[in-house]
């Protein structure tokens, strides 16, 4: 298995806030500073690449510049060497903007972008073609979707190698089951029909997911018949995790370094098989 999944750990531009205790408690003063952060995702907690989300831009909430982004990201890759990634907040206008300040920002640097939906693709696709980037493609798990995205994309003139496939997908309990349904069906049409357009490889981003479930953010006097609120909240997110990469995700990207550290050992696992 030359090519096994890689794990991906997030880092915030501002400090999270109603995270769940086991996860502050985790990392601590951390999450005040993104490129301490990131380094320590790297060489403390072992992860393969480090995911950057803009969460702070999101006009709804702090609506943070697009010069602001773009400085987070270039501190973030001038403290790590590992293969980076970058979510703006979700909104399809202002991430437009946002991941083309920071394309040009960091454009001595591959960085993949996302997520480049059918409301934005063009100007992340093109600020990704202008500063040889990678272009994350995020569909509301669909496969006919998600294909019609990569065209999209593709067309514009980046190449299909510079595309990654976020489908979209749920937790443990939410919806994981659509979700890794659609995966397998995108690795089927890559496999048995050669299909071009869904070969691409596969990101979930799974770490919000699994943490906003309320089986892994309920403390133990909200609900006290489930048990060690750490301990399920770290196995909520390695379940869904190892469960995403059975249906064929190559990057996982994840939250707390117990879920990575287990995740880790499940995957090895299923490699020496």
């Amino acid at each position: 298995m030359p090519n096994k999944p890689k794990i991906a750990m997030e880092i915030f531009d501002a400090t999270p806030q109603s995270w769940a205790t086991p996860l502050t408690d985790a990392l601590g003063d951390l999450i005040s500073d993104p490129a301490a952060w990131a380094r320590a995702c790297v060489e403390q907690f072992g992860a393969d690449m480090v995911c950057v989300q803009l969460a702070s831009t999101d006009p709804n909430g702090a609506d943070s510049s697009p010069e602001d982004a773009a400085a987070v990201v270039r501190s973030v890759v001038d403290a790590v060497s590992v293969p980076i990634l970058v979510y703006g907040s979700g909104n399809a206008d202002k991430d437009g903007e946002v991941l083309k300040k920071v394309a040009e920002a960091v454009a001595d640097t591959p960085v993949a972008l996302g997520p480049a939906t059918e409301d934005n693709y063009k100007p992340i696709a093109a600020a990704a073609l202008g500063y040889g980037h990678v272009v994350i493609a995020e569909t509301p798990i669909d496969v006919n979707m998600a294909k019609q995205l990569n065209i999209l994309i593709t067309q514009m003139g980046l190449a299909a190698d510079r595309v990654l496939i976020d489908p979209s997908t749920g937790a443990v309990g939410y919806g994981i089951e659509y979700g890794y349904t659609v995966m397998e069906r995108l690795r089927l049409a890559a496999l048995n029909q050669n299909d071009e357009m869904t070969q691409m490889p596969m990101i979930v981003n799974l770490g919000k997911e699994a943490w906003r479930a309320k089986e892994a953010r309920a403390t133990e006097d909200e609900e006290p018949a489930w048990g060690d609120a750490a301990k399920r909240g770290v196995l909520w997110e390695a379940t869904t995790a190892i469960t995403l990469a059975m249906g064929g995700a190559d990057i996982l990207v994840m939250r707390h370094p117990e879920s990575i550290a287990l995740v880790r050992t499940a995957l090895e696992g299923l490699a020496d098989q």
